[in-house]
């Protein structure tokens, strides 16, 4: 076996041509297995809906000019710089843009400003460390993509040894974390269109709890979630975007009116109160999830991060629209304001509640695709223990796991500390303790840690700030939900 000596240790693995199948690593065979690499044609692996080919390699040093991993992305339909664009809004702006004004009740008017534009700043800054991160990995591996869970996972593969022991973890939590957050926003999901759809029966029709009206949408979720092939979901997709297109030009259009002095609303409020705001902000502006599919697919990948960039242009949208948002939803409505912006209209105008008819339509339609990603991972970890039957039991798989997330809602059908929960456990990880881990071990030997180990200490600011959001976050939004439940 060859060592290579140097900063920086490739972890390609390579054949070598004098012994047929004797294959030569420096890290471990875990990497051959994980990744099938051989010295006959190009195998593809598939990571987080990209199709990645693997390359042959040379043992130089790949990161200093040897091999670039952009010319060698074989995208079948690759994204221009504005379809990406688009692409990160959307990703972006979901559901949570809905909850800021809450999010600012938590916080107070000018302390919501500024802890919305910090919160923006850390988590743009740990996508930009992530993304920098993967295109190392990639080099180093002379791969031409990886997935979120591969960064994590090759990042301690390709770091010192002793942090190799970790990778399959990190890679596990990635998973795990991307599942319990995309779970958790299908279940915010329902009681977000069970409220709405209340509001409009309790008008118009009769009173019921909220419960009934999750427990009567089941079997329509059931039926939703029983299409396997995502193409079939992508008209419901259209039709959401339609219908939350026109809701939210209408909620504007009421919040807007006669907004009230600033004078009203407190600037700053109590500190105990600033974990929930925490929580539900991260949860609206942190896109982690969707960062390295859309960068993998891009045509010019290299224009993604920098200055400007894709990245920069799009984030800063996306924080002045939720500090909008914020500002004036709870400008307009104060202590009142719920935990959507939507339940905030009047209840005896026609158009406030075709507005909750149609948020409700949409995010129901919504629902599927966001139980799309972690029904996959779910499966693909289980599926070699159902052989006998796997259509079957993927089914019976994709009943379980509906059933649980009405079950869920039912239990805690107040929208502020289930987001604020989902928000401050899952985003705190995904989106700031891990991007810094991964950066960090990435640069332990090359380049280093830096003069003064800044880069050391910069990481450690930013993994304690995601630890104390996340510990502070949980625990006021568990608090909130069993004094919700017990009521």
């Amino acid at each position: 076996m060859r060592r290579y000596r140097g900063s920086m240790r490739p972890i390609i693995t390579e054949l070598d041509n004098n012994k047929k199948g004797s294959i030569r690593t420096d890290v471990a065979d875990l990497v051959m297995v994980k990744y099938k690499c051989s010295s006959n044609g190009v195998p593809i692996t598939q990571t987080n809906g990209s199709t990645l080919p693997l390359v042959p390699g040379s043992s130089k040093d790949a990161e200093f000019g040897g091999y670039n991993p952009f010319d060698h992305r074989t995208v079948q339909y690759p994204t221009t710089d504005m379809e990406t664009f688009i692409h990160l809004l959307k990703g972006s702006l979901g559901s949570g843009i809905l909850a800021m004004p809450l999010a600012f009740m938590n916080a107070g008017l000018v302390f919501g400003l500024v802890a919305t534009a910090v919160i923006g700043f850390v988590c743009t800054y740990c996508v930009h460390i992530l993304v920098r991160s993967s295109h190392k990995l990639c080099r180093r591996m002379q791969v031409p993509a990886l997935g979120f869970a591969d960064v994590a996972e090759v990042a301690f593969l390709a770091g010192p040894p002793a942090f190799h022991k970790f990778s399959g973890l990190f890679r596990g939590l990635v998973n795990t974390f991307l599942t319990i957050d995309l779970l958790g926003c299908c279940c915010v999901y329902i009681v977000f269109v069970a409220k709405n759809i209340k509001q409009v029966m309790d008008e118009y029709v009769l009173e019921i709890n909220v419960r009934w009206y999750m427990l009567m949408m089941l079997p329509l979720v059931i039926a939703m979630n029983l299409i396997r092939n995502l193409k079939y979901l992508a008209p419901f997709s259209m039709i959401a975007n339609f219908l939350v297109g026109i809701c939210m030009t209408i909620t504007f259009w009421y919040v807007f009116q006669d907004v009230p002095s600033t004078k009203s609303v407190p600037y700053i409020t109590d500190w105990h109160k600033w974990p929930l705001f925490f929580g539900t902000a991260i949860f609206a502006l942190e896109g982690i999830g969707v960062v390295m599919p859309l960068e993998n697919n891009m045509k010019t990948p290299q224009h993604f991060i920098g200055c400007p960039s894709v990245l920069n242009i799009g984030m800063t949208i996306v924080v002045v629209l939720y500090s909008t948002v914020g500002l004036f939803g709870f400008l307009k409505y104060g202590d009142d304001t719920e935990g959507s912006i939507t339940l905030n209209l009047p209840r005896d105008q026609l158009l406030a509640q075709s507005v909750k008819v149609m948020i409700a339509v949409a995010i129901f339609l919504t629902y599927s695709l966001q139980f799309y990603v972690p029904f996959e991972i779910i499966w693909k970890g289980s599926k070699h223990r159902f052989t006998s039957h796997p259509v079957l039991f993927e089914y019976l798989l994709r009943v379980f796991l509906v059933v649980c997330t009405v079950m869920v809602a039912i239990a805690c059908p107040n929208l502020g500390p289930v987001i604020s929960l989902v928000g401050a456990l899952c985003l705190s990880f995904l989106g700031l303790i891990l991007p810094s881990c991964i950066d960090l071990v990435t640069c332990w030997e090359e380049p280093g840690l830096g003069r003064g180990y800044w880069r050391l200490w910069k990481n450690m600011v930013i993994i304690m700030f995601g630890i104390l959001g996340l510990v502070t976050g949980v625990y006021s939004s568990i608090l909130d939900i069993i004094k919700e439940f017990n009521q």
